[in-house]
Parts: structure tokens; C-alpha cells; sequence
């Protein structure tokens, strides 16, 4: 046998070390036990994590903060359809991350055999793009073009689904040296002419602001976005997946725009006369009302996917390219119009300013406190203090991400880590693994509701077994906190299967995994109480009873426009 005939299982390992893959998320089987028993020799770290769901969340949380792709790995049939959620969820969210799955031998597939299921045919819509190896041969080529399609134009989930007889099989490996892809393009430039006309209609615009998305980060184009913004002066707004893409404490930086966003950035966004859309797609958390979104605005709009422009909202001068490439260009044609363009519309354009700078003193978001309990905002006011905007943080979905979008803040990308599109219950706490284990020299923070929190509680198992330092924030309200709000505020207050009984003693929850944790229920120990699981050189469980009934504010209700906010509880009525 020839020296470089190598088992399926070493040729796929062969191929993860020439991708640099240095962590793999998984679970073994049956079917990937071959992959497994050739692991034992090689050295890609394998965390195991304690549900497939979880693993591909932890390749998120491990993707999110380093910009390379995420892996994870899960065995055939109930191994591979726990990944779903977690594929969609990167999908919505435009994560770069491979998944890996075992697939019964190709002699029984479509026979109903133990653990069969079509991962192939189920993962079509939950992925950018997947394959199914039944061919050794073909190995080594799926693979590098997996993660070239992860990670090139705009990113996303692949799925491998490896049969075992190629696990198992033997072959002549043949490093890949290039990718040939006819049929996947992608646009990187920018087309000339099309930038230099955005230039112009830039300098133009009476009332320019800037909309920026996840994409920004994906792109790693964060100083290229803040060079825009300040060659242009203008007021800008990051989306909840582009937060840290400006640096919250930039002075041009407003805030989050949309259903929770600030009144400043929607109401910038009704009365603009010119989006900025960069890396953005429109969604409706943002527009509100579609109708009614920016009535006045034209619309330029940069982003590497074609399929998002004009999707949602016509684009009047739309960009096809990566913002890390056509940003850099954009700022030089501003420069060199700027002698000629600079006066124009000089004195409406500090009217614009002096109208945001009013909005935001109007309905400032701001961290309410209170003597008798727990005010979430000011749980996230505490966490922000010591944060410094510098710390990860990680959430699932609901009342606690909104809070902590809105008054934390984050001056680098790659901080802000949460379900944004899909909005998946138990995301925080595993994604905050994958975090931890992408940047050990990070303090993370996985701020979780109490119902989230016990979608994900076996994962404490794989924190302690790494010893990862992550400090665990429940913001316990005792219900379904948004679900709560929506029930109270458009369905008559008939509370319906919200409310979270029997929440676990976590200093015994904690304890009987091996680590610290305690419960705080009174305003004047919440900040020593957190700056105690800070100190705390491991992992730490720290369950905070807020109100029970805080609402998130502003809110945009269903069907409503942005700039039809709900910005405080209804007052009672004074007879």
C-alpha cells in the first residue's frame, strides 16, 4: 500500500489541518466512529459538547468571534437533524461555519437502516450549500470548496454528509491546491461609475445617514466604515448584528435602529433624505411598516449579495461588491469631490445634526434603577460598567437581548454575539463556549434569559470540563419574558404558558457541576455580585431576579411604522 493511502476518515483530517482548523464541536455515533478512532491520532482539538444543536451553536459562537469558519461535527440521522436549528440559525445570520455528518453506508441508503435520514435532502434549505460524499475520491475536492463557499462572498453554513463506507474506504490522497467553481461567482469591486455617482449623491443629500449591517463585520470592514462615516460626517446606526461595527462611544454613532431601537435612530431613519445601506438587507425588525419606511429617502445600497438589493426596498443606486473593497474607494471619491461638494448643503446638514442631537436628549435609552428591585436595565448598566465595551457578549433571543443590545456597549466588531434572524432559544450559552475557546484572552459574558438558559443547561458540563472562565448571567424574570410583554400589550393581558416555575437553586446547579454560583434578588448586591463572578478565575453562575413584569421600550408594535414608537408603559389615567 502506497505511503499516502490514507483511510476517508484521515483524508477529511488531512483536509481540516490545511484549512487551518484548529476546534471542532461535536458528538460522535455510530457512523463517524471512524473519524473518531483516526482523531485519536491527530491534533484538531474536538470539544464535546452535550447536544448537537448546542455544537453547531458553539461553531457559530466560535465563528462570530474570530471571522474564520466554525466546525462542527454530528453522526447520522438524530445526530445530523439536531444540527438544523443551528444551520438555519447561520443562515439567517450569514455565519460562515462547515458542518460535518455521517451518513449510513451507501449500499443501505434509502433502505429505512438504522440512522438514516436524508440529511442531504433536509439541509437543502437550511444551508448556502451542501453536499453528499459517496465517493472517496471526491473527498478532498468537497471539502476545500465547503469551506471556500462558507466563508467567500456572503457567508454561511455548508453541510458534508459523508457516507461510512467512505470513512472507511482507502485511497491515494492528493492535496487540493485550487478551487474551480464556474458556477459560484462572487463580486468583490464595486462597479467604478457606481461608486463615484454614490459619492456625488452623497455630498448632495441634505440629510445623510448611514444604516450599517452584519455584513460590515462579515467583511472585516469596520475601520473602512468608520473612515465613511467620517469623511462624510454623518450620523450612523448599526443594525442588532452589525453592533461594534462603529464603536459605540464613536460621536457619530446614534444607536440601534429599529422594533427596540432608539427614537433618535428610527426617527433619523423616517426623515432622512439618503440611506446609507451597507451590509444591510431590510429586514422587517428594522423597517417597521415597509410602506412607511424612510418616505423621503433615496437608497444606495452596498452589499456582496446581489439577491439583497432591491429585495425588500428599491435601491436607487445599488453596489454589488465586498465592503472591505469598495468602501476604501468610496471615501477616495468623497475626498476628491470634497473642494468642490463640501459647501453644499453645509448649513442643512448642521440642522440635520442639531435634529439628532435633540431626538437623542428626548428619549434617551437609559438604565433605570430602583430601590425596591431589580430594574433590567440596570442589571445590563452594571455588566456595561464592567465590560468596558471590550468584553463578548453572547445572548439567545428575547427581552434580556434587546436590553443588553441597547445599553451595552461594544467598540470593537466580533463582541456582540446573539440569534438575530432566526432568534433560537439556547443560543447564548453555547456560542459563549465557542467564543471562550476562540479567544481565550476575552472575558465573555453569556447573558441568558431563565427560560433560554434551561434549554442549554447540560452545556455547563462542557465549561467545567474545559475550565472555560465564561461568566454566566441569568436574567431571571420568573416567565417568557417577550412572549409575556406581547401577551400583555396586544392579547389583553390573558397570560398564557409564560410563566417559568421552579427555577433550579443554581448555587446547588453550579455546585453540583463544580463551580461557583448564586442567586441575587436585592438592588445593593447586584454590583458587588458581579464584579465577584469577574474575579472569579473560572466559570460563574449568576441568576439575578429583575422585575418580574418590565417591558422593553421603545417598542414598535406588529405592522406598525418606526416612527409609531411605544416609548413607556401606558400611564394610568388620572380621574
Amino acid at each position: 500500500m502506497s505511503s499516502n493511502t490514507l483511510s476517508g476518515a484521515k483524508i477529511l483530517l488531512h483536509c481540516l489541518q490545511r484549512e487551518g482548523v484548529e476546534c471542532i464541536f461535536g458528538y460522535p455515533g455510530g457512523v463517524t466512529l471512524p473519524l473518531y478512532d483516526a482523531l485519536y491520532d491527530y491534533p484538531v482539538k474536538h470539544v464535546l459538547v452535550r447536544h448537537e444543536q448546542n455544537a453547531a451553536f458553539a461553531a457559530q459562537g466560535y465563528a462570530r468571534a474570530t471571522g474564520k469558519v466554525g466546525v462542527c461535527c454530528a453522526t447520522s440521522g438524530p445526530g445530523a437533524t439536531n444540527l438544523v436549528t443551528g444551520l438555519v440559525d447561520a443562515v439567517m445570520d450569514s455565519i460562515p461555519i462547515v458542518a460535518l455528518t455521517g451518513q449510513v453506508t451507501t449500499k443501505l441508503m434509502g433502505t429505512d437502516a438504522f440512522q438514516e435520514a436524508d440529511t442531504f435532502g433536509i439541509t437543502r434549505s437550511a444551508t448556502k450549500h451542501n453536499f453528499l460524499v459517496k465517493n472517496i475520491q471526491e473527498l478532498p475536492r468537497v471539502i476545500h470548496e465547503a469551506f471556500y463557499i462558507a466563508a467567500s462572498g456572503r457567508p454561511g453554513p455548508v453541510l458534508v454528509d459523508i457516507t461510512k463506507d467512505v470513512f472507511q474506504g482507502q485511497a491515494q490522497y492528493t492535496p487540493v491546491t485550487e478551487i474551480h467553481l464556474p458556477g459560484y461567482k462572487v463580486y468583490s469591486e464595486g462597479h467604478g461609475g457606481q461608486i463615484r455617482r454614490a459619492a456625488q449623491m452623497m455630498w448632495e443629500a441634505e440629510r445623510p445617514f448611514i444604516y450599517a449591517g452584519g455584513g460590515v463585520i462579515a467583511a472585516e470592514a469596520s475601520e473602512q466604515l468608520r473612515a465613511l462615516v467620517e469623511a462624510l460626517d454623518a450620523p450612523a446606526v448599526c443594525t442588532l448584528m452589525g453592533l461594534g461595527a462603529l464603536p459605540a462611544d464613536h460621536p457619530n454613532f446614534i444607536s440601534m435602529p429599529g422594533m427596540h431601537g432608539s427614537y433618535a435612530a428610527n426617527m433619523g431613519m423616517t426623515h432622512t433624505d439618503l440611506i446609507i445601506a451597507l451590509g444591510v438587507r431590510f429586514d422587517d425588525r428594522v423597517t417597521g411598516r415597509l410602506n412607511a419606511f424612510a418616505p423621503h429617502a433615496k437608497v444606495i445600497h452596498v452589499d456582496v449579495d446581489p439577491a439583497e438589493i432591491g429585495k425588500n426596498r428599491h435601491a436607487d443606486l445599488p453596489i454589488v461588491g465586498n465592503l472591505a473593497r469598495v468602501l476604501p474607494k468610496l471615501v477616495a471619491e468623497l475626498k476628491e469631490l470634497e473642494p468642490s461638494m463640501r459647501d453644499k448643503n453645509a448649513k442643512t446638514r448642521q440642522q440635520w445634526w442639531q435634529q439628532i442631537r435633540e431626538w437623542k436628549a428626548e428619549h434617551p435609552l437609559k438604565a433605570e434603577k430602583s430601590d425596591s428591585e431589580i430594574k433590567p436595565q440596570h442589571l445590563m448598566a452594571e455588566i456595561d460598567a464592567l465590560s468596558g465595551g471590550r468584553a463578548i457578549v453572547t445572548a439567545d433571543v428575547g427581552q434580556h437581548q434587546m436590553w443588553s443590545a441597547q445599553l451595552i456597549r461594544f467598540n470593537e466588531p466580533r463582541l456582540w454575539i446573539n440569534s438575530g434572524g432566526l432568534g433560537s432559544m439556547g443560543f447564548g450559552l453555547p456560542a459563549a463556549i465557542g467564543a471562550q475557546f476562540a479567544r481565550p484572552d476575552k472575558l465573555v459574558f453569556s447573558i441568558v434569559g431563565d427560560g433560554g438558559f434551561q434549554m442549554s443547561i447540560p452545556e455547563l458540563a462542557t465549561i467545567v470540563n474545559h475550565a472555560l472562565p465564561i461568566k454566566i448571567i441569568v436574567m431571571n424574570n420568573g416567565h417568557l419574558g417577550m412572549v409575556r410583554q406581547w401577551q400583555e400589550l396586544f392579547y389583553n393581558n390573558r397570560l398564557s404558558q409564560v410563566e417559568l416555575a421552579s427555577f433550579p437553586d443554581v448555587e446547588k446547579l453550579a455546585g453540583a457541576y463544580g463551580f461557583k454560583g448564586r442567586t441575587v434578588e436585592r438592588v445593593n448586591e447586584l454590583s458587588s455580585a458581579l464584579r465577584e463572578a469577574v474575579n472569579e478565575p473560572g466559570p460563574y453562575l449568576l441568576n439575578v431576579k429583575v422585575s418580574p413584569f418590565e417591558n422593553v421600550f421603545p417598542m414598535v408594535p406588529a405592522g406598525g411604522a418606526i416612527n409609531e414608537m411605544v416609548l413607556r408603559p401606558p400611564q394610568p389615567v388620572e380621574v
